[in-house]
């Protein structure tokens, strides 16, 4: 009996049409608001590769066929070997991240001639491609230029001062003017010309990076951290030049 009248207590507690009753209702109806859901940001890995995609598709539509080609092929190669072998299996899966590499290794290459492409005989492409090299160079773009649109920039590292050069011939003047500049200001310290384009004694935009690496280091890293402090103090650029279309290729594979 008394557990009967437990449950008629509870039933009544629960049917209660008092206002309070009515309360309770409506507050265990209520449900808490869902907090909004925040999208995780892409890792920049994927945003790298995103924006190089999307700058070699347009200079070669069909890459994304190229390199599903690519890919197969190696696969196909990798299953031939391993049947031959007596453990197609094993193979494949050895096959699998290998053709992966050669497909990212293509897709590199191709992002980069893409990359140069998009940005060659536009003005300052030579500073988009200096500016690039992160490690070891500091590029100050647009130290003179004349009527022409003649562009010299300055870079230093520890193979010494570059200073490089883009236009017609009477850029030379001015990389002349530049480098005299440089060799008061930097007593001690090498500076190379590097002329910037197509032709004979000219260094190409798509070569204009391996080439300035590859200039012999001369200068210890104090030496340089000096240099870098001395160039920065002669101020940044004197030619407002427009920011080229050059991606980030750091972070693709590289060959």
């Amino acid at each position: 009996m008394r557990s009967g009248l437990k449950i008629k207590k509870i039933k009544k507690v629960k049917n209660d049409p008092s206002p309070q009753g009515n309360l309770r209702l409506m507050a265990k109806k209520e449900k808490a608001p869902k907090a909004p859901k925040v999208k995780r940001a892409k890792p920049e890995w994927i945003r790298t590769l995103g924006n190089a995609y999307s700058v070699a598709r347009k200079a070669q539509p069909l890459i994304g066929l190229w390199l599903t080609l690519i890919f197969i092929t190696v696969l196909v190669i990798g299953i031939f070997i391993g049947i031959q072998v007596g453990h197609p299996i094993y193979v494949t899966f050895l096959t699998i991240p290998m053709a992966t590499l050669v497909t990212l290794f293509t897709f590199a290459r191709l992002a980069e001639r893409a990359a140069y492409a998009s940005i060659e005989g536009q003005l300052g492409a030579g500073a988009s491609v200096l500016m690039s090299i992160k490690k070891g160079w500091h590029t100050v773009p647009g130290v003179a230029a004349n009527r022409n649109q003649d562009v010299v920039h300055r870079s230093v590292g520890r193979a010494g001062v570059v200073i490089s050069g883009e236009g017609g011939n009477a850029v030379r003047v001015l990389m002349t003017d530049e480098r005299r500049k440089m060799e008061r200001f930097m007593i001690g310290v090498p500076v190379h010309e590097v002329l910037i384009g197509d032709g004979e004694g000219r260094v190409p935009i798509r070569k204009l990076q391996k080439h300035v690496n590859k200039l012999p280091k001369k200068l210890s890293k104090a030496q340089y951290r000096e240099a870098v402090a001395r160039m920065r103090s002669l101020g940044g650029p004197n030619v407002p030049l427009p920011k080229g279309p050059m991606p980030n290729m750091r972070k693709v594979p590289k060959r």
